[in-house]
């Protein structure tokens, strides 16, 4: 898994049928700093995420056992919401922080 930052929706109107109902988002990846890094990934939702919040990434096949994906053409789904990231004892991300 990976840790990435929703940057914003992608919206299909006409896409394959098994990817109906389907939300899609598009995600900027984090370095152990949490500082963005230049690569941007599609990535559908089966968790409710929104703009701004940090989520746990999972990618390839392992993306497609969530749920009843594994019959979607899926490479990346959002599988967690972020609470809190800490590094050496360090509070990196807190999402209770992030919205006061």
């Amino acid at each position: 898994m990976q840790i990435a930052k929703v940057c914003g929706t992608v919206v299909s109107t006409c896409k394959e049928p098994s990817l109906r109902g389907v939300k899609f988002l598009l995600v900027q990846f984090l370095d152990r700093d949490g500082e963005l890094l230049p690569q941007y990934e599609v990535a559908g939702d089966t968790v409710g995420a929104g703009v701004d919040e940090w989520v746990l990434i999972s990618r390839g096949s392992a993306a497609r056992q969530v749920g009843e994906s594994d019959k979607r053409p899926i490479d990346a789904m959002v599988v967690g919401i972020i609470d809190t990231v800490s590094v050496d004892s360090h509070i990196l991300y807190s999402k209770k922080d992030q919205y006061r």
